[in-house]
């Protein structure tokens, strides 16, 4: 025994320097670890210049876009960071209402009711009254609900239309919109302080609560919302019409709202693509020409009227014509604004994005109206809508609302629109397009491509794009504009924009021409331009 304790002796102030110096090796890893957390949650800004903003993409950081917080789940979207998000939330929204009420909503994605619990218990640990979707919900119909209720806001797990990998987090105000920029950038310096204060992992108040589930009172909000579509769409027309529609809600929240109420106003539907799919057919769940071939192809062989369809958290739409085209939501948005002008009598401007088609500027010319143009981003839109200033507002990226409606993106409602517009006219969209075409006097072909930069060759496009310059690519430009990074416009009346995407790590180029091959050309052009060293 006295030997044994000897030992025991011995390995113990053997094994004492050594251990204090793997405690500290330990702290010293941790207090580096903190320092580069701490070192990316800056937003690294290179530069900006005169209306495009160039910043590293950073993975720790919660930065809203121009559609709230997105992240790769896992690596961005953590709970951690979910954490943070939705106590700052909180304690932006009881600095404003004394007993505010919450919405929580969410998508189909991976972890979206985990996500939603989680901010259903930090809501109520903050004290306040939380109403919970009881199942995926579209982003309009969360909206709508707002606006019904007289809420303080919402909280919407949804990452829209961006790939299987993704998730985010929308913040809608109590004006039913998406949070202005002085709200984010609110949200945004409350995170900061938190991290500073606390560190950058905030104990979860279900830990607190010894892991019990916080409950709150569970809502559905479709009935409501199903009843408000009702008034603003003229159903009579579409169902003596008698259309077939094949409608495909992409694995998202659009299942059982669009087909629905086709199908209890008497339409033929095909549904499609209704079932939960958290890979979204490996794809992703956005109304992009490539991701709808599947209702392409369904559309054709049925020989259906159209093809409707609504991304992931159903604020977008997508339109497939009865040949089988794909047809581009600038032209959509200018065709409705046309036919809403005409049959609702709304002699009253329009509004669109600085990257949409300027087809819904000359409608307005046609019909004795003018347009707001306004940077990327919905909430600028809904701004308009709430002061009843427009009839329409839409963006290139298949966003739409109506007059009377939310200020925000209803692709339910759009769809709809579009199926009655084809009804009430006889014609399908491509007849329809070209018979605007004629009346305008000239035609629009506008197209958007993403361009997968480094860094280096990122920043060096913000640096050209700053010069004023009398000519690019070998063209006169007449004007430049930069509401929302740099808008060229050139002397034939083409045009292009550069832009960083707010959504995605990605330089958006658009463009816009009077025929398919000059558009082909001046995206050939423009490319080249932006790669130059």
């Amino acid at each position: 025994m006295r030997r044994a304790g000897l030992l025991d002796f011995q390995l113990s102030t053997f094994h004492f320097p050594f251990l204090l110096l793997c405690a500290l090796c330990a702290l010293c890893i941790l207090c580096v670890r903190f320092f580069f957390f701490r070192l990316s949650t800056f937003n690294f800004r290179l530069s900006t210049i005169r209306g495009l903003e160039y910043r590293l993409m950073t993975t720790s950081p919660i930065k809203f876009g121009t559609s709230g917080w997105r992240g790769l789940i896992a690596d961005d979207f953590t709970f951690a960071n979910v954490r943070l998000a939705v106590t700052a939330i909180a304690e932006h929204v009881k600095a404003k209402a004394k007993e505010p009420t919450i919405l929580v909503g969410y998508d189909t994605r991976f972890y979206s009711e985990e996500f939603s619990q989680l901010a259903v218990g930090i809501l109520q640990h903050h004290g306040i009254r939380t109403l919970l979707c009881e199942t995926f919900t579209p982003t309009p119909a969360v909206a709508f609900e707002i606006m019904r209720r007289k809420l303080d806001g919402a909280i919407n797990f949804t990452a829209s239309h961006n790939p299987a990998q993704y998730h985010g987090l929308k913040f809608s105000s109590a004006d039913a919109g998406p949070a202005l920029p002085e709200v984010t950038k609110d949200i945004e310096a409350r995170v900061a302080k938190m991290i500073e204060k606390d560190g950058p992992f905030p104990m979860s108040p279900a830990s607190a609560s010894h892991g019990k589930r916080p409950v709150g009172e569970k809502v559905n909000l479709r009935e409501n919302y199903l009843k408000r579509l009702e008034e603003l769409v003229d159903f009579e027309t579409l169902r003596k019409a008698k259309p077939s529609l094949v409608v495909d809600a992409l694995h998202g929240c659009g299942a059982g709202y669009l087909d629905r109420t086709l199908t209890d106003h008497g339409v033929t539907v095909q549904t499609m693509r209704a079932e939960r799919d958290c890979l979204f057919d490996g794809t992703g769940p956005d109304v992009s020409e490539e991701n709808l071939a599947p209702l392409r192809n369904a559309v054709v062989d049925s020989k259906a009227t159209a093809g409707l369809a609504t991304d992931g958290d159903a604020d977008r739409f997508g339109i497939v014509d009865r040949d089988g085209t794909w047809i581009q939501p600038n032209l959509i948005l200018a065709l409705v604004y046309d036919y809403l002008v005409e049959t609702r009598k709304w002699k009253m401007p329009a509004a669109r994005s600085v990257a949409t088609t300027q087809m819904i500027d000359a409608v307005a010319k046609l019909h004795g109206q003018t347009v707001h143009q306004t940077p990327v981003g919905f909430k600028y839109i809904g701004q308009l809508i709430r002061e009843d200033k427009i009839a329409l507002g839409g963006e290139e990226s298949a966003g739409l609302t109506i007059r009377g409606h939310i200020p925000e993106k209803d692709g339910i409602l759009a769809c709809l629109l579009v199926a009655e517009m084809i009804a009430a006219r006889g014609a399908s969209i491509g007849e329809q397009v070209r018979a605007t075409y004629k009346k305008l006097g000239r035609e629009f072909w506008p197209v958007r491509e993403n361009l997968h930069l480094s860094d280096e060759q990122k920043a060096n496009a913000v640096k050209r794009v700053a010069v004023d310059a009398s000519t690019l690519a070998g063209r006169k430009v007449i004007s430049i504009d930069r509401t929302d990074g740099a808008k060229f416009v050139f002397e034939d009346g083409s045009w292009m924009l550069l832009r960083l995407s707010g959504t995605e790590p990605l330089l958006r180029l658009y463009v816009e021409a009077e025929s398919a091959a000059a558009s082909a050309k001046l995206t050939r052009e423009a490319s080249q331009w932006v790669l130059q060293n």
